[in-house]
């Protein structure tokens, strides 16, 4: 059974056993309704042209918030920019809990960073603000921001243990994981060096019961907040991240390039590689990796026409049908030229818990089909991250038949970008499903660049901020030209970064794209960039704010990140304090103190 074809029949295997959850059995194909993003036609052809979007417009930008909540802006994000204060956040953070006390701690964290970063407490006490930014024209994408407060010794210990065998951990097992992939001890603790992401930790089969449980009631408060609502979830929630076989998805990738490079064609966009078949085969004998007698039943006029030719994604799926899940997961030895198994084997429980997985993100998926909302799989770190976009490649296929449903998340400082963004826009034509993708700059840059210099291997992440902007525009162009011609696909544009912003508009504008179409979504996260935001929201376009929510004490993890990404920004730019000033100036000179939101 091919690794494609193992998914599909766990996930459908899985359709027909009993849920893990009590939610009720949801559609797979939605019908046509509220929030499905309709087909521009003949008649539409005399629509008028992308709204104009002015970001300086203080009075536009800040209708929607009091004064008392700009000042409460200004307030966060300058403190956000001393160096000082947040060497020192966390010492300050407990000496005021214990001087103030928890109520008194609780109450000034809601008037300062939590009240300007999270939402509310529970699924209740946020649906007011979600409301309210709805009434100005700005979703949300729920996001339930409690994370455990792990000691770095216990997250340490916890990733050491939950990304590897059992058998490997006794000593019985040999694993072929090239160092990139394996656990390293000082990177135990992935909270380190990431500010803008929530992290998991596997601690148990009833743990990650526990997260499918929270994201369902996310995905339901979703649905009851809005009629097109995201949701976002994390796979590394729902699972032991040993099973994120990545190691298996790159060599098998890395070993078409090798032979690429024999054929002198290297340096070519990956979607625009083709082999000659005829010398692929030679290569494939020659390394040992099959017979010719065998290769004779890989390439087959059904599986690549007539051409001649072979491509990544016609490589990949003849692995597909050759490679099992678990027991057969093997790799090409460049050194050997032999395919070794990537693990000796695995547990009966290990295999269970590789099951329960994919039931998860099943059951996941399923409720958000049934309450109309979009499924956002967050990205996560490069060693974790193409088997985390291979599972959601899975789910893509079997939900985003209608319209997408499943939303995948590229990392665009990451050098190999382009080539990921391109490769998955062209299976979907392929195979007739709907596209639908996040694009984000990235969330682990330190923490990526320090462990492939300790480790020793290839920096992953683009040089410059400059370069990563370079190739965010470049996959974002691609994207938006698809869309053109695919009124089934979408993107989001998760930037704050205003010149992205303002070439997505003129792209938008160039290429006919209207807001009324639905394709193209704009995000933020709550409490930053209003000023991109609203304007946004207000002119039509569809805008949406990450909005996490949780108790107090629960989020102050997420808090400390926030804190810190947001010295990382505004250290560079002040634009948006500026524009908080101008328009606090501007109600003072005007009379417009007391300004209440209408």
């Amino acid at each position: 059974m091919g690794l494609r074809r193992a998914l599909r029949v766990q996930l459908s295997a899985l359709c027909r056993r009993a849920p893990l959850s009590t939610a009720p059995a949801a559609r797979e194909q939605p019908a046509a309704g509220p929030g499905a993003e309709p087909r521009r036609g003949p008649a539409e052809t005399a629509r008028p042209p992308v709204p104009a979007v002015d970001f300086g417009n203080t009075q536009e930008a800040y209708r929607s918030r009091r004064s008392w909540e700009l000042v409460r802006s200004l307030l966060v994000l300058r403190l956000c920019a001393s160096p000082a204060l947040l060497a020192r956040h966390e010492q300050l953070l407990h000496l005021a809990r214990r001087l103030l006390g928890q109520r008194l701690f609780n109450t000034l964290m809601k008037m300062t960073f939590y009240g300007q970063f999270v939402a509310g407490e529970d699924q209740e006490s946020i649906r007011p603000l979600i409301q309210h930014n709805r009434a100005f024209g700005v979703g949300s994408i729920l996001d339930y921001g409690v994370e455990e407060d792990l000691t770095p010794e216990e997250a340490e210990r916890t990733e050491m243990e939950s990304c590897s065998s059992a058998l490997e951990r006794d000593g019985h097992g040999i694993s072929k994981r090239e160092k990139q992939f394996q656990a390293h001890r000082a990177f135990g603790d992935r909270r380190d060096g990431v500010t803008s992401a929530r992290t998991y930790f596997y601690a148990s089969e009833a743990k990650c019961d526990s997260h499918m449980e929270t994201f369902l009631r996310c995905i339901e408060a979703s649905g009851r907040a809005s009629e097109d609502g995201f949701s976002a979830i994390k796979l590394t929630a729902l699972g032991r991240p040993q099973f994120l076989f990545s190691d298996v998805l790159t060599k098998w990738r890395r070993f078409f390039h090798h032979v690429a490079a024999e054929q002198g064609k290297a340096g070519l966009a990956a979607v625009d590689t083709k082999l000659e078949v005829a010398a692929l085969q030679e290569s494939v004998v020659k390394m040992g990796i099959a017979s010719r007698a065998e290769i004779e039943d890989w390439f087959t006029g059904e599986t690549l026409g007539v051409s001649g030719t072979l491509d990544l994604l016609d490589w990949c799926s003849l692995i597909d049908s050759r490679t099992e899940l678990s027991r057969h997961l093997v790799v090409p030895n460049m050194q050997t030229g032999r395919l070794e198994p990537l693990l000796s084997r695995f547990t009966e429980e290990e295999e269970r818990q590789m099951t329960r997985m994919l039931q998860r993100m099943d059951v996941l998926a399923k409720k958000a089909s049934q309450a109309g909302v979009r499924l956002m799989v967050d990205a996560e770190q490069t060693y974790f991250q193409p088997a985390i976009s291979r599972l959601t490649l899975e789910m893509q296929r079997r939900f985003n038949v209608e319209r997408p449903l499943i939303f995948n998340t590229f990392q665009c400082y990451l050098r190999d970008a382009y080539d990921n963004v391109t490769l998955d826009v062209e299976l979907a034509r392929r195979e007739g499903w709907c596209f639908g993708a996040k694009l984000v700059r990235g969330a682990y840059m330190a923490q990526e660049r320090a462990r492939a210099l300790e480790v020793g291997y290839e920096d992953p992440i683009n040089p410059t901020y400059e370069a990563t902007s370079i190739v965010y525009h470049r996959c974002l162009d691609y994207v938006l030209e698809e869309l053109k011609h695919n009124t089934r696909a979408a993107v989001m544009v998760a930037s704050h970064n205003e010149d992205t912003v303002r070439f997505t508009l003129h792209r938008m504008e160039e290429l006919g794209l209207h807001p009324a179409d639905r394709q193209v979504y704009f995000g933020q996260l709550l409490g930053m960039c209003d000023q991109i935001s609203f304007p946004l929201g207000q002119a039509g376009f569809l805008v949406y704010k990450y909005v996490p929510y949780g108790p107090v004490m629960e989020v102050l993890p997420y808090l400390s990140r926030r804190a810190l990404e947001n010295s990382g920004v505004m250290k560079g730019a002040q634009r948006e304090r500026q524009l908080l000033w101008q328009e606090l100036k501007r109600r003072l000179c005007t009379g417009g103190l007391f300004h209440q939101p209408a």
